[in-house]
């Protein structure tokens, strides 16, 4: 069961009946946990990673979507246990929160510029304006 909770000017509403909630429950013990809500990332941060990885491929002949899979897998993947074997899972950039995505993008532009000297623009630096017209449409 899960419920919305805003706060504002310190005053919480909650978008279900907590009693009513309450109430639907067998008897026994519960834990409430209340977790802060996070943005999707966005769909500007999506098309940049894109340009940045088309970029990336004009500049090394790698097709971008090997670079999105060494990306997920360098800075996404995790460890999991299936039955009694450990296996390594990537992630996806789909599932990360706008903080989240911002972390991401960082660690790209940063292993771009020392693994492969490529100097890749974020939208307040001074060439962004022409880096998007020349890889939007690509």
């Amino acid at each position: 069961m899960e419920a919305n909770l805003i706060k504002r000017n310190g005053v919480v509403t909650i978008d279900k009946d907590f009693d009513l909630m309450c109430s639907l429950l067998r008897n026994g013990e519960y834990t409430v946990k209340i977790v802060r809500k996070t943005q999707p990332r966005t769909i500007s941060q999506n098309s940049l990673m894109w340009m940045w990885y088309k970029c990336m491929e004009e500049a090394t002949g790698t097709p971008k979507e090997d670079f999105h899979d060494y990306y997920k897998a360098k800075y996404l993947s995790r460890d999991v246990v299936v039955g009694r074997r450990w296996y390594r899972v990537p992630g996806s950039t789909t599932d990360l929160n706008t903080l989240q995505m911002t972390n991401y993008l960082e660690k790209v532009k940063a292993d771009a510029a020392t693994e492969f000297g490529i100097m890749l623009p974020l939208p307040e630096d001074r060439n962004y304006q022409a880096f998007i017209s020349e890889y939007r449409i690509r």
